[in-house]
């Protein structure tokens, strides 16, 4: 009996059929009998993509999360090929002890192989390594009525270039080579410092950034007059010393999902005012496992599940440099008079390296990422009020995190979306594509 999924976000509520393909041999005759049957398909992994961007058209996904072995590695060069389905934590698992990391990660270890490349997710050094599209040597891609393809910057590189934040439309990546980056330990360096107002934000960023590996600012949305745009940003690089393990299992787990969002006004400025001052106002070294620093989230499992029955939907824009503090000023200001609830506020600059990837996501500039609980005010209002913010400043949302942006702010956001559906296989559409580009 095949499964049935929702995305992370649990929005939009409608849930489609997965048929699962155990083999990379039998990947072809699956997309055809299902594009035989129900006429259109799209590639599932893990179910992190927060809005329709993972939903098939049809109603009827590939799901690719069964085809998760390891083919080959190289630990001399820090070169993995494994199939689709592996996912980053199972790379994690392998590759730490033997001193390599993913050289970009985003921020939860569950999404698949297939899935970071299909989204070319980013992470907290973009400003240093790009997105993950950047490390990709090659994959291998199923088409419909089609032999596998070899893609890579060399070979079929259209392809290559397509598929990469492609969302699953070009075909099908059966498996993929990545390359690693060397660590000398798990452990990572964190520098902490809290800071009173957005602009104070951009100089921390302007000093930390060239310093560090990787830097990220957690937001006080709810803040206003003279603590509008507070926070805490960490920068931190990789130890230089300590051990090389794994602690992937430590979990807590949110076992039903309530009826109503446990993320609310209350809740949420309790924890906001808590934990703004609950860091120190001096400046905090501290050594750390890496699991905190880049999934803190993945601590509790089913953590979507707070948001209740409705789900939530993440609002994430990359606004460019020149424009990015009184964009985010405004942005800031719209949400605190909204009341609108959200702990989770993300902020990071992004760097100028380019991806090989025609729909990726990330600009020179800053990218602001914030959780809402699912509500009929925060669709027909807020949402359009902060995509005219982004619109004006001429910077775009996050397909893989988006359930709600107009197919005219993705056609303008996206122009090569043309270049990619031009090589999107016939058998597979999303419900994303099909709102955007029709």
């Amino acid at each position: 009996m095949n499964k049935t999924a929702l995305s992370w976000g649990r929005y939009p509520a409608t849930q489609q059929d997965l048929h699962p393909c155990v083999w990379r041999s039998d990947l072809s005759n699956k997309i055809s009998d299902l594009q035989h049957e129900y006429g259109t398909t799209l590639p599932f992994g893990n179910g992190r993509s927060y809005g329709d961007s993972c939903y098939a058209d049809s109603g009827h996904a590939l799901h690719t999360k069964t085809l998760n072995r390891f083919i080959m590695v190289d630990w001399t060069l820090g070169v993995l090929r494994a199939e689709a389905g592996v996912t980053l934590s199972e790379i994690l698992e392998l590759s730490i002890p033997r001193g390599w990391f993913l050289p970009v990660t985003p921020g939860t270890q569950f999404v698949t192989l297939g899935g970071a490349i299909a989204n070319d997710v980013h992470g907290k050094n973009h400003h240093v390594r790009g997105t993950f599209g950047n490390h990709v040597r090659c994959f291998s891609l199923r088409r419909s009525n089609e032999p596998a393809m070899l893609c890579s910057l060399e070979d079929n590189s259209s392809y290559f270039a397509a598929t990469i934040g492609g969302l699953g439309l070009t075909g099908v990546i059966e498996w993929a080579e990545i390359a690693l980056m060397p660590i000398q330990s798990s452990q990572i360096d964190t520098t902490s410092i809290r800071f009173d107002r957005l602009t104070d934000f951009f100089t921390l960023a302007k000093d930390l950034d060239s310093r560090h590996e990787y830097g990220v600012a957690w937001i006080d949305c709810l803040a206003t007059g003279s603590r509008a745009g507070r926070g805490i940003f960490i920068a931190a690089n990789h130890a230089q010393e300590g051990a090389l393990k794994t602690n992937l299992k430590n979990h807590l787990s949110i076992p039903v999902i309530p009826r109503f969002s446990i993320i609310n006004g209350l809740t949420t400025r309790l924890f906001n005012t808590l934990n703004w001052h609950l860091q120190s106002a001096q400046t905090k070294n501290k050594s750390i496992n890496f699991e905190p620093y880049f999934y803190p989230l993945d601590r509790v499992l089913q953590c979507n599940r707070l948001y209740g029955r409705k789900g939530f939907q993440q609002f994430q824009c990359v606004i460019p440099e020149h424009a990015a503090e009184p964009a985010l000023a405004e942005i800031l200001v719209t949400i605190a008079k909204s009341k609108q609830a959200s702990f989770l506020a993300v902020l990071k600059r992004c760097g100028n390296m380019t991806s090989p990837g025609l729909l990726s996501f990330p600009m020179s500039g800053t990218s602001l990422a914030i959780d809402f609980p699912n509500s009929q005010n925060l669709t027909q209002t807020l949402l359009p009020k902060l995509d005219a913010i982004v619109r004006a400043s001429r910077g775009r949302l996050y397909p893989a995190k988006d359930a709600h942006m107009t197919g005219e702010d993705f056609r303008n956001a996206y122009p090569a979306w043309t270049e990619v559906e031009k090589l999107r296989d016939p058998a597979l559409n999303s419900q994303f594509w099909k709102r955007v580009t029709t």
